[in-house]
């Protein structure tokens, strides 16, 4: 096997947002950031939508709610509700700004399924195009992304008219 040295990896892995100490929950202190720097696409008044810093592909985002929850179960009829709108919209400013050809949607519930963020429940959406580099994350071990963080936050923020 190949190895891809990816030093940035070790500020993820050693985060305290990897801990299951609800004290340090990544989705809690993301809302304190100014939203460039939390990479926030857009606020609501229940829950929001934010870039995946660490995405499989270009366009990679998740949308969780403000309220520190594990399950969809504990969501109340409002915040379901805002979750599935900001997704909705988040997902058409993708189509305007990149084009993908379809989308993955996911919730990795609990630290056995695979959440990194096992108390706060928060979906995935991972925007896909024909022909794209998913057999590297699968066979290769390596993820390939052509833009910057920055240039796509800005570009689908443009594409939602988020000032």
């Amino acid at each position: 096997m190949d190895i891809l040295w990816a030093g940035w990896r070790s500020e993820y892995i050693t985060s305290p947002e990897l801990q299951d100490d609800d004290a340090a929950c990544l989705f809690c202190h993301l809302p304190e950031l100014p939203d460039a720097e939390g990479l926030i696409v857009e606020r609501g008044d229940r829950a929001f939508t934010v870039l995946n810093r660490y995405p499989y592909t270009t366009g990679h985002f998740m949308v969780t709610q403000y309220r520190h929850l594990p399950s969809p179960a504990d969501l109340d009829a409002d915040e379901q509700a805002e979750v599935w709108r900001l997704m909705t919209r988040a997902m058409g400013a993708l189509d305007t700004a990149l084009g993908p050809h379809g989308y993955n949607l996911g919730a990795n519930l609990g630290r056995v399924a695979g959440a990194g963020v096992p108390g706060h429940l928060h979906l995935h959406v991972v925007p896909r195009w024909r022909g794209d580099t998913n057999f590297m994350t699968a066979v290769g071990e390596t993820r390939v992304l052509p833009e910057d963080l920055e240039v796509t936050w800005s570009r689908i923020r443009a594409a939602l008219g988020v000032a």
